[in-house]
């Protein structure tokens, strides 16, 4: 087996904890069957920290992150949160995350149509 990898979940809000549990039940089947050791650890970000402990991205969570050698998360945000103030807003935990672990790329599903392709921050 190898050296144990931490990689902290952070199942966000609305239907990321759904998407997050499923994308958790691959990563330990993964893990089990090619020796990987991967070890999860679990905090809140977005509205789900907000609500627990009153600010989109803790401390903790921060402290949790940069000990951690990968992080899985969640989608943030939802209406229920659109008339808190602007510092508070769950997209604000984003943000402070990617900002204080100087990260700035996610990955997402997209379709490249021809039509569209000059008008794409994509180039060939």
């Amino acid at each position: 087996m190898t050296d144990k990898k931490k990689v902290l979940v952070l199942p966000g809000d609305n239907i990321g904890p759904e998407i997050v549990t499923e994308a958790v039940k691959v990563l330990e089947t993964v893990s089990d069957k090619y020796g990987l050791g991967i070890e999860l650890d679990y905090a809140h970000l977005g509205g789900a920290a907000l609500d627990a402990v009153g600010e989109p991205c803790p401390q903790e969570t921060l402290d949790k992150a940069r000990s951690s050698d990968a992080i899985l998360l969640g989608a943030v945000g939802g209406p229920q949160w659109d008339d808190v103030e602007r510092h508070l807003r769950p997209e604000k935990g984003l943000l402070t995350i990617r900002s204080e672990l100087d990260l700035f790329g996610n990955l997402r599903p997209a379709i490249m149509y021809p039509q569209l392709a000059h008008a794409s921050s994509l180039k060939a």
